[in-house]
């Protein structure tokens, strides 16, 4: 059974590292989870301030610390900015052994295949480190370009979950697409 002991541990791309983030990274994530473009679709309304910010931060690392979530922030090797987020929200090993994911990059890094380096070695962490054997997203209906992302990834569209997450603004409606270990070791391991 997977134990962090807390470690964030850092992965490794051509272009990319994930890393754990520093209450030093507020103002980088601040500029992306207070755009409205790129919060749209996410479980978070918009940030008002550079101190919410590194709330957050301290919250995910704290949930990281407690075996609850994994968050990296997503850095450029070649310049050291951080471009988004990416981890697994929740999971759960015994009698399931699934994991969900969840991600964002700031706009200027959109089409750029830079998510598509991040699921290189999210995945296979997922999969190989901590033994799940279904890896899933849940996605706003809305978002066709995350859904057609995931599809493009091996993930199958499973359907609507209704009302399944509660926000500020109410009840939302999602898609849950999901990966088996077996369809990605398939794909993946040719």
């Amino acid at each position: 059974m997977y134990k962090s002991k807390g470690r964030i541990p850092e992965l490794e791309t051509a272009r990319l590292r994930l890393r754990k983030m520093r209450r030093r990274d507020a103002a980088q994530m601040f500029a992306y989870w207070s755009d409205r473009e790129v919060t749209r679709y996410m479980n978070l309304a918009p940030m008002i301030g550079t101190s919410e910010a590194a709330d957050m931060i301290g919250l995910l690392n704290h949930m990281a610390g407690e075996e609850e979530a994994i968050r990296w922030g997503i850095e450029l090797k070649e310049t050291g900015r951080l471009i988004g987020s990416c981890g697994y929200n929740t999971w759960q090993l015994e009698g399931a052994f699934r994991g969900e994911i969840g991600y964002e990059l700031g706009r200027d890094y959109w089409r750029h295949g830079y998510m598509t380096e991040v699921f290189s070695v999210m995945l296979p962490f997922g999969y190989e480190t901590m033994g799940l054997n279904r890896i899933e997203a849940l996605v706003d209906p809305r978002n066709a370009a995350s859904g057609e992302f995931l599809m493009n990834q091996g993930f199958t569209r499973e359907g609507l979950l209704r009302q399944v997450q509660h926000t500020s603004t109410g009840y939302k409606d999602m898609v849950m697409y999901s990966l088996l270990y077996d369809e990605w070791l398939r794909k993946h391991r040719k």
